[in-house]
């Protein structure tokens, strides 16, 4: 209560101070004298990095700019068929520019509008931005671009960087949602409105504590007047086929700006698996070997829709709402299992097969309620969200049992209904302040409040009359509320020797799960304190030094303390631990940037208390498989990172890191501790090429190595990812046709294997993320707008899971 007493006194005095705004105008004129309508006006900072207010002229050619301190700015008009007319402007006052005339433009107005570009790097003390605007990868989709990143990972539904998971924001907007809904929306959304993407590896105090590492995917913004659309479709060539496609619309005038995108997506994917397990006797000497062959299909169509519409009540005041919306009414889950069993000297003693097939349909659907007001000097941000999300699956598995002569002896049915219905609630206030001309200061308080209700029924069925019989031992309900209060300052300065970031973030979490079929009760409640510290020293202006430092939090996912067990087969199950306990993160690093940028070179450490990992326990006595998520007692991962990023010529660049990091993992499953540590690489190689005279023509080509590597006890074999994305644009630039090559050396799939104290299993697992995509988009209306499309979700909702 003394954190939030402070924070209400310190945004009411900050609301009473008071700093001087001005303005830019003028009128907009051919050599005609004729006026412009719709010339584009842009203020940027003095170097032309940042884009800071644009609009257009009305009917008259006038245009306003409001809302401007006291600074050095560039101002840019354009209007195709007119020369770009470019002035520096020092404002220390209201300015009229009076009358400016564009010069016409001897080109000819069908050529090029937008160039493209190549991808660049840009590395700050806590954070690399990846910029991709206009590139060969935003004709593909979010995930697409998150795979090309320098130091992300995707491999199936998992998005990592350095090990960790990253909590994914679109606009600085948490996007919330389980692995498998992100992939869904991400692969779902098109990436054509992306500006850059930044890998936030020490986040400042104002995000939430369990944001250890941001991807935050920064779209273009609607600066000025007008309408944009766009359509775009593709198609995949996989295993299977699998379709996209959908449009996107913007609009904006002097008081409302509003973007829809809509995403429809048809798949069908492939997975096969071979997978083998040892069961040991007491003295851990192979008894029986069994080996299963599996086979999965699913069948899905996908809806997602992100809509914003932001309305501008005054210079001051501006009102937002909007929705983030999945929908998936079609969703079909086949596995076929063949498990053979062998004796200790490989002799045939057995074979049973297992056929899988689950019917889902689930939606996830978030809204956001946004109210900013700018003050003359800073600014406060009011959000409400809410989040509904509903899932259900009904599972039907089939057993056939054979015996040494490989004859039928007998079957076994089960079904299974399972369901979870969970609402999300959370408000939060920011308030930043700057303070002079290279410093700010934020504060904001925050609360959530989370309710879901889960239940699986099983029933046993007669496979002769199709009885069914509830398995009273494997049902059960669940029902789990999560409250938390947050509160957080942070200051940051900029200064011509160093920039320096400093916060500290207090949360609150009051959590009870109850099981009232298995009388099973989990409460916890907790205070900690988050600190984070990004420091950077320029030594020159081609050399740095930089050091981060940052604690975080990771809770269990509310599916990961539910009880179920769910059985995939009689011998493969899900089951949830209500004893997790959140882990604990604290992340180190020391970095140095060479040459103006050219090489950075650093070293980081990590230790995780309490690290929570699913892994697989093979029970020797019931031949059971079972996955469970446990806390780990140790885990620490230290590296050093090597990174080049130069341009060869004009029109390639090429980026290349690699880093070597050791892993260690310690716990003890009740029969000593076991202890494991693994030295691994990895190493990135791109390169982008743009071609012919107008670059319209870009090629992009990504490697990515994975040496083997330690993750929950598993050893991960070598990996090596590739694609190639190949645009062309054409139709007087509003057409663009793209090709992408996924795995061209077909070696995204690998081996895990597990081997210590009584566990001896190996797995073969296969992606099905080898393929040829085929897209085309074509945009309309005024073209040359740029977008403000964003993302608005909680933290909340990536702890959803099935």
């Amino acid at each position: 209560m003394k954190l939030f007493n402070i924070l209400s006194v310190f945004l009411l005095c900050s609301y009473l101070s008071y700093s001087q705004k001005y303005t830019i105008s003028g009128n907009i004129l051919d050599s005609n004298n004729s006026a412009i309508e719709f010339a584009t006006i842009i203020v940027s900072n003095e170097d032309k990095t940042e884009v800071l207010k644009g609009t257009s002229t009305d009917a008259n050619g006038y245009f306003i700019l409001n809302n401007l301190e006291s600074n050095t700015y560039t101002l840019q008009i354009s209007f195709m068929g007119f020369q770009t007319y470019e002035q520096k402007i020092v404002l220390t006052g209201s300015l009229n520019l009076k009358t400016i005339t564009l010069e016409d433009d001897i080109e000819n107005l069908d050529q090029v509008i937008v160039t493209a570009k190549k991808p660049t790097l840009t590395r700050e003390a806590d954070r690399l931005i990846f910029n991709v605007e206009n590139t060969a990868l935003v004709e593909g989709n979010m995930l697409q671009v998150l795979r090309s990143t320098p130091g992300v990972l995707v491999i199936g539904d998992e998005i990592s960087v350095k090990n960790a998971t990253p909590t994914v924001y679109i606009n600085n907007r948490k996007v919330h949602l389980s692995s498998d809904d992100l992939n869904q929306l991400l692969e779902g959304s098109s990436a054509n409105a992306i500006k850059s993407i930044e890998v936030i590896t020490n986040p400042s105090a104002r995000y939430d504590a369990d944001s250890g590492v941001v991807l935050n995917i920064v779209m273009s913004k609607n600066l000025i007047t007008g309408y944009r659309g766009s359509v775009f479709t593709n198609y995949t060539q996989a295993v299977f086929p699998r379709y996209k496609a959908g449009t996107s619309h913007f609009f904006k005038n002097k008081d409302i700006s509003f973007n829809v995108n809509y995403t429809y997506s048809k798949d069908k994917i492939n997975r096969d698996g071979d997978d083998s397990v040892n069961y040991l006797d007491n003295d851990n000497v192979l008894e029986q070997s069994w080996r299963s062959v599996t086979n999965r299909n699913t069948w899905s169509e996908t809806h997602t829709l992100n809509a914003n519409f932001d309305y501008l009540i005054n210079d001051n005041n501006t009102l937002s709402v909007s929705t983030n919306s999945l929908y998936l009414p079609y969703f079909k889950y086949r596995i076929s299992n063949n498990t053979t069993i062998f004796d200790d000297n490989g002799a045939f003693l057995s074979r049973f097969t297992a056929d899988n097939l689950s019917r889902d349909n689930k939606y996830n659907l978030g809204f956001d309620l946004d109210f900013s007001h700018d003050f003359t000097k800073g600014q406060l941000v009011f959000n409400t969200h809410f989040t509904t999300y509903n899932y259900k699956r009904n599972q039907g598995v089939v057993s056939d049992f054979f015996d040494v002569n490989d004859d039928f002896q007998n079957a076994s049915a089960f079904n299974t209904h399972a369901n979870q219905d969970t609402q999300i609630l959370a408000t939060k206030v920011d308030y930043s302040l700057p303070i002079g001309d290279n410093s700010s200061f934020e504060s904001g308080v925050k609360f959530s409040n989370i309710n879901t209700e889960s239940d699986v029924m099983q029933f046993d069925v007669d496979v002769n009359s199709g009885n069914e019989t509830i398995d009273t031992q494997n049902s059960d309900a669940f029902d789990y509320e999560e409250r938390i209060y947050a509160g957080y300052i942070n200051y940051a300065t900029s200064k011509e020797k160093y920039n320096l970031t400093i916060g500290l973030r207090v949360e609150q979490t009051d959590l009870e799960g109850q099981s009232p079929l298995s009388n099973i009760t989990n409460k916890q409640e907790y205070l900690e304190l988050f600190p984070n510290l990004s420091f950077q020293y320029n030594i020159s202006a081609n050399y740095n030094i930089s050091a981060n430092y940052k604690r975080t939090i990771t809770r269990p996912g509310y599916a990961d303390l539910n009880p179920f067990r769910f059985f995939l087969n009689e011998n493969y199950v899900i089951t949830g631990n209500p004893n997790l306990v959140p882990t604990f993160v604290d992340y180190y690093d020391l970095k140095t940037s060479l040459f103006d940028g050219l090489i950075t070179v650093g070293a980081y450490y990590s230790n995780y208390d309490g690290a929570i990992s699913e892994i697989p326990r093979q029970n020797n006595d019931t031949n059971i498989i079972e996955y469970t998520s446990v806390n780990f007692d140790k885990t620490t991962e230290y590296g050093f990172d090597f990174e080049l990023y130069y341009n060869i010529t004009d029109n390639w660049n090429t980026y290349f890191a690699t880093s070597f990091y050791h892993r260690e993992e310690e716990t003890d499953f009740g029969n000593g501790f076991v202890n494991q540590t693994q030295w691994s690489n990895y190493s990135n190689l791109t390169n982008s090429i743009s071609l012919l005279k107008d670059k319209s023509l870009n090629v992009y080509f990504d490697l990515i190595w994975l040496g083997e590597n330690l993750q929950a006890f598993q050893a991960i074999e070598d990996r090596l990812f590739s694609q190639l994305i190949i645009s062309k644009t054409l139709l007087k630039k509003q057409g663009t046709i793209s090709l992408s090559v996924s795995d061209l050396f077909n070696m995204h799939n690998f081996d895990v294997s597990t081997a210590y104290q009584n566990q001896s299993n190996t797995q073969f697992i296969d992606v099905d993320d080898r393929f040829v995509r085929l897209g085309f988009r074509y945009k309309f209306g005024n073209t040359k707008l740029e977008t403000n499309a964003r993302n608005s979700d909680l933290e909340e909702r990536n702890r959803l899971n099935k």
